[in-house]
């Protein structure tokens, strides 16, 4: 059951690429979570979602010995929901979303890197996912709100 959680129902176990993976199966879940709930709920969700999953990893560390194994996409999966929870105003803030998250989770840039290199455990693991999802919604809402100072609302759909 752990393992289940932990690989978002074995999408973490998906090669190559299982961070990748991990995002794009909760960025469908959060969508669907969006069509039938609301952005509040999805954001809540995912608050709801990281406390459970920073026992839970930190659990698993201790059995596999491990710290940030590649199986676990629990995190991205919490980071992509923070995402859309910030923009997902439409598909292009969808899309444009989970690139920029996966962008700054890949990438690690500034306090993202310093978080996973120095925050032990499970909370470093889920919260350097928490910060690269702000990170990529808001740039994401950026270059939407950008779009649409041009002139170029028909474009976003």
């Amino acid at each position: 059951m752990q393992k289940l959680f932990l690989t978002f129902f074995y999408t973490g176990l998906i090669k190559p690429a299982p961070g990748t993976w991990g995002s794009i199966a909760g960025a469908i879940v959060g969508v669907v979570i969006l069509k039938f709930l609301t952005i509040e709920t999805l954001f809540l969700l995912s608050i709801v979602l990281a406390l459970i999953s920073i026992n839970i990893i930190n659990a698993y560390e201790k059995k596999v010995g491990i710290h940030d194994s590649s199986i676990i996409v629990i995190d991205e999966v919490v980071g992509i929901w923070i995402a859309l929870s910030i923009s997902a105003h439409s598909y292009l803030a969808i899309l444009l979303s989970l690139i920029f998250f996966r962008l700054f989770d890949i990438c690690k840039p500034s306090i993202i890197g310093r978080i996973d290199r120095d925050v032990p455990g499970g909370l470093g693991v889920v919260l350097d996912d928490v910060v690269a999802g702000a990170f990529g919604g808001l740039l994401s809402l950026m270059c939407i709100g950008a779009m649409m100072k041009f002139g170029l609302d028909s474009y976003i759909f």
